[in-house]
């Protein structure tokens, strides 16, 4: 990754979205030096609430072992396939067996929803996330994922629809919350006209982000035409200038 691009979208994001969080940043297979490696859980856990700590500034390197949810390891790649009763567990469970999670009606549409997954090739490798400020010339992420309240999100959406025609440059996936910081993101990263992804709506995941934000996901290839264009959008208008205010009152409003 050329570092410049790093460093250029670093001053871009303090001044048009001055006092957030930067974005992080994930690649399959990406090099793991220097990166710690994500221990294995004990029991149990999100997937999501190990992206804390890459927020915070450690990268962290992702392997099989270190996958405690079954829906996260399916999602990452490491599982090609369901878990047995998968249908059951996501709609209205077994009586006396399973707890269903009741997030689809009947065990049906899980079926339908599954026909179209794709598998992604992640087997034996491993999947190194980055905060954005990490990422050295040896990078070359698969995608960038920002956690962000709505004044945020705002501007990045917008920005996700400025170089194009339709209306459809973002697009909110059904799915678990790893869907959406990785899974939709690399298959969007695979096609010729990616789309970025709006997530974290998974009510399983949301215990493990702050509170009122959400993610906006951009594969990398339609990032990097994002920082190009920054400055002659709209983030350089009076309008945008009035929400970067409401950014500094969401800051203040949610600081400890």
């Amino acid at each position: 990754m050329d570092t410049a691009l790093r460093d250029a979208y670093t001053r871009l994001h303090e001044n048009y979205f001055p006092g957030t969080d930067l974005p992080i940043a994930f690649e399959v297979g990406g090099p793991t030096d220097g990166v710690e490696k994500a221990p294995a859980p004990k029991g149990w856990r999100c997937f999501v609430c190990d992206l804390t700590k890459v927020r915070n500034g450690k990268s962290l390197a992702f392997s099989e072992d270190a996958i405690g949810c079954r829906g996260g390891r399916f999602y990452l790649g490491y599982d090609a396939e369901r878990f047995p009763d998968f249908r059951y567990f996501l709609s209205y469970g077994k009586p006396g067996e399973m707890e269903g999670e009741r997030y689809k009606q009947t065990p049906e549409i899980v079926d339908e929803l599954d026909r179209g997954t794709t598998r992604i090739p992640t087997k034996g490798k491993s999947i190194v996330f980055k905060r954005w400020d990490n990422l050295t010339d040896a990078d070359n992420p698969d995608a960038v994922v920002f956690f962000a309240r709505p004044e945020v999100l705002s501007g990045l959406f917008t920005l996700a629809n400025f170089d194009r025609s339709d209306p459809n440059g973002v697009i909110t996936p059904f799915g678990a919350g790893c869907s959406s910081v990785f899974y939709f993101p690399w298959l969007e990263q695979q096609s010729e006209n990616p789309r970025a992804v709006l997530g974290m709506f998974d009510p399983s995941a949301r215990p493990c982000v702050p509170l009122d934000v959400l993610t906006m996901a951009f594969p990398m290839k339609k990032f990097i035409q994002v920082v190009g264009f920054m400055e002659e959008s709209f983030l350089i208008t009076e309008s945008w200038g009035k929400v970067v205010k409401k950014i500094d009152r969401s800051d203040r409003l949610y600081s400890p």
